[in-house]
């Protein structure tokens, strides 16, 4: 492999960091919380085969009721941490995509083809291996989940490689994952509903169309959409189709537009500092004056009217997302019991399927159908990511975890394959971050010369 070199443009580095700030920061929080996932799903896995494993089963399990009067929900715990919070999960997702889509690798078509392609190699091959090991009985209803990959696990061990993994190779990673959560959510919806409850459904469709109408009236505010949102929700939980699913229609329903853009908001903002100027009493270190305080909360207004409230919502959430519903969702999820049975269900065609389908069909299918792409000529790939390190990034796709424990509770529900799921899930998530990690530490940068 040819070593070049790049020089940039000094003058070009602002506008650049202005770009790539929002990611970097997005890679950042779901690198980290990658880590404090690690971190929750070892604790699950003592915590299940400790001697105090019963408390682990009874806690998950307890009956949690919220509701007002006569009117109330009443699920078991893990029932509400899946349909509830895994919800909010699901929110931060689809607003995500909905970024991607307006400005960022989804954005232009030949600029999205080649994650787009990767993405699609990375569901249709797994699905189909575990497909051709468990084509009949009730394994069968397991083929959804090896086709999932878990952003937040790849890019938490991405991180550990420093500098040796480019930017790009990061929004490749992600762009890969989110096209990959766009099929995961199209296969839920689907697939994963065995019963319709029109009436419910008819509910969910007023309001989906009383949120849009919100977006086009101009509101801006997030109480209406959230209000609207918990119908959304309890529509679909009512229906039959998952209730995740109405998280990220909402988020499709987020307006992302601006009222002023940058360089309003720069002259606004000048302005109001020389009002805040002018206003200051001479000599004075007093707490603000009435007219300072205008002048604050102009700025602040200013600021909310150059921010779109998807940035917002997405600033704000994301954290608990990544520090909060996630560790949640793998402390009551991760647990599998370590024990006789355990070496038996290795050996089942579920476990089997999902194993083979995370390690061999995600980077035989991100490679190849991104390779076809770049043959046809339709997509390019980035001129400072190599071939090995798409390979390698095929390796770290193979971690499914929250996505593919999510779908094997609705494929498996009570059944005891959940178990044999729950361990392919969570062996080949293990080996294919290993292999991964060994095989892009070892891979060479690629630099560019001009």
């Amino acid at each position: 492999m040819t070593n070049l070199t790049v020089t940039q443009r000094s003058s070009g580095s602002g506008r650049l960091d202005q770009v790539l700030g929002p990611f970097r920061q997005f890679f950042y929080t779901e690198a980290s919380g990658g880590i404090l996932l690690i971190a929750f799903t070892v604790v699950a896995l003592v915590w299940a085969n400790s001697p105090w494993a019963a408390s682990y089963t009874a806690l998950w399990n307890t009956k949690l009721t919220i509701g007002i009067g006569d009117f109330g929900l009443s699920k078991e715990l893990i029932k509400w941490i899946n349909d509830g919070l895994m919800a909010v999960f699901f929110f931060v997702v689809g607003l995500e995509i909905k970024r991607e889509i307006l400005v960022g690798e989804l954005s232009s078509l030949r600029k999205a083809l080649f994650p787009i392609a990767a993405a699609l190699g990375g569901m249709l091959v797994p699905a189909l291996i575990y497909f051709a090991i468990n084509p009949s009985g009730e394994g069968m209803r397991g083929w959804g989940i090896p086709m999932a990959t878990d952003i937040a696990f790849a890019l938490g061990i991405l991180s550990l490689l420093g500098k040796r993994a480019p930017l790009s190779l990061k929004i490749f990673l992600t762009a890969v994952a989110i096209v990959d959560d766009i099929g995961a959510v199209l296969v839920i919806a689907i697939f994963y509903t065995e019963q319709i409850v029109f009436s419910s459904l008819l509910l969910a469709a007023i309001a989906l169309i009383l949120l849009f109408a919100l977006n086009r009236l101009g509101v801006r505010n997030p109480v209406p959409y959230s209000i609207v949102g918990l119908v959304l929700w309890f529509a679909f939980l009512q229906s039959g189709v998952h209730a995740t699913v109405a998280g990220v229609l909402l988020a499709l329903t987020i307006p992302a537009n601006q009222r002023i853009n940058s360089a309003q908001f720069l002259e606004n903002t000048r302005a109001y500092l020389n009002r805040f100027e002018a206003a200051a009493t001479p000599g004075s270190d007093s707490l603000p004056t009435k007219e300072q305080r205008k002048a604050l909360l102009a700025i602040e207004n200013s600021a909310e009217e150059v921010e779109t409230p998807l940035q917002r919502l997405e600033h704000a959430l994301h954290p608990w997302v990544a520090f909060a519903i996630m560790p949640i969702f793998a402390l009551a999820n991760a647990g599998v019991a370590i024990d006789q049975g355990f070496v038996a269900a290795l050996l089942h065609p579920v476990t089997i399927g999902i194993a083979l389908g995370l390690l061999l069909g995600k980077q035989a299918g991100i490679i190849l159908f991104a390779w076809l792409m770049t043959r046809t000529g339709l997509a390019a790939k980035p001129e400072d990511m190599s071939w090995r390190q798409v390979y390698g990034v095929g390796w770290l796709a193979g971690i499914g975890f929250t996505m593919a424990l999510f779908i094997s509770n609705l494929a498996f529900g009570a059944s005891p394959l959940l178990t044999q799921a729950k361990v392919g899930i969570l062996v080949a998530s293990l080996i294919a971050a290993i292999i991964g990690w060994s095989f892009l530490r070892s891979t060479p940068r690629v630099t560019l010369d001009t």
